[in-house]
């Protein structure tokens, strides 16, 4: 059960909501984390703890989404792979400018998603 995978996983993990996506799973949630704040580069932007870089990144833990009227993780996955501009002028590549997979960016989606709905 969910309950049990996060009671193994660090405290930041166990802030994942009761309910995920369809699709998504408490260990993506667990991978995106990761990859955000390393290979995945996203932290450069959004900071180590994703609450944004001024002139930069979004603050992705805040119920607004700048790209994204709803937050959906069908939605975070897309601009995540696509990239994005900000109002700042700022521009976000396609995969943040990383390597990562396209599984890594449905892990990093799922970590995002997580972030603005945490108890």
């Amino acid at each position: 059960s969910l309950a049990t995978v996060l009671a193994a996983q660090p405290a930041e993990a166990q802030a994942v909501p009761d309910s995920l996506p369809p699709g998504v799973t408490a260990a993506m949630v667990t991978e995106g984390a990761a990859l955000f704040k390393g290979p995945g580069t996203c932290f450069a932007c959004h900071g180590q703890d994703a609450k944004g870089v001024p002139n930069l990144g979004a603050d992705l833990t805040d119920s607004e989404w700048t790209h994204s009227t709803n937050g959906t993780y069908d939605k975070i996955v897309e601009i995540i792979n696509k990239g994005a501009q900000g109002s700042s002028g700022a521009v976000m590549p396609p995969k943040g400018g990383s390597s990562i997979t396209d599984q890594q960016v449905k892990a990093v989606a799922a970590y995002v998603w997580t972030l603005s709905r945490r108890k």
